[in-house]
């Protein structure tokens, strides 16, 4: 097991349940909480006594509120490409992954987290979880693969009105357009989310693997466009509109674009 605060483990009969531990920041991303989740993926991917495992958020409030924004403020173009690339390397072994990955999406699951959800093999969230790509305000883009796989997950035009408007949907809406597998109460979740992989952890081993990369294999070409985004996401660095939408981000005010 690997000790980390901010990201906490626990393994029972072969199921590892990962919770993102930043209450006070509504378990934001940093670029600690990216390389801990990395180092316990390759953990649940690398180890034979793991089977399957179920990713969510500490606390009500949030799933993952967000990459956190104060290290977006100073970041040139170069620093933002590469931070999409670390974390679009990241999802994709969640993505790839030959073991079973759920999430269990308990609030906001925004940006980000919005991206973690989406990397995962499906979802499972409460009454109370919303979803949302809102870098727009912030005059960026998504930057963890959200531009390629949330329009493969529901489709074009409802993908690009979520990433232009940068609304957030609520757990029904999700539902309704694809987002999510199942609904549940707060307090049902966890067990919900168990239960499920329970089912598949009991289904043949082989065949799992063997299903999960013949489904992403339908994906088609990936690299192209997960290139061309961490390119425009890096461009946004640069960009006026940027440090105005972070700045007024981090100053709690409404952003002033020219």
């Amino acid at each position: 097991m690997i000790q980390s605060n901010s990201v906490l483990q626990n393994l029972t009969d072969g199921l590892m349940t990962i919770t993102i531990n930043r209450q006070e920041k509504l378990n934001a991303l940093n670029n600690e909480v990216l390389s801990e989740i990395e180092k316990i993926i390759d953990l649940v991917n690398n180890h034979s006594e793991i089977r399957g495992a179920i990713i969510t958020g500490a606390g009500d409030k949030a799933f993952v509120a967000g990459a956190d924004i104060s290290e977006f403020l100073n970041a040139p173009n170069d620093q933002g490409i590469e931070l999409s690339k670390k974390g679009q390397a990241i999802f994709l072994k969640i993505e790839q992954s030959k073991k079973p990955i759920i999430a269990a999406v308990n609030g906001y699951a925004l940006g980000g987290g919005c991206e973690l959800a989406l990397s995962c093999h499906f979802r499972i969230a409460s009454e109370q979880a919303k979803f949302g790509q809102p870098e727009i305000n912030l005059g960026i883009i998504p930057g963890y693969g959200g531009t390629q796989r949330l329009p493969r997950l529901i489709g074009k035009g409802r993908a690009m009105e979520m990433m232009m408007t940068g609304e957030l949907i609520n757990a029904e809406d999700a539902y309704r357009v694809g987002l999510v597998n199942t609904i549940c109460k707060p307090e049902e979740l966890l067990h919900t989310a168990e239960v499920k992989m329970r089912t598949i952890l009991s289904k043949p081993k082989f065949a799992l693997e063997q299903l999960i990369k013949s489904t992403n294999a339908s994906d088609g070409e990936q690299k192209i466009g997960y290139q061309t985004e961490a390119n425009a996401f890096g461009e946004c660095f640069s960009s006026d509109e940027k440090t105005e939408g972070v700045t007024a981000f981090l100053e709690k005010r409404k952003p002033n674009f020219k």
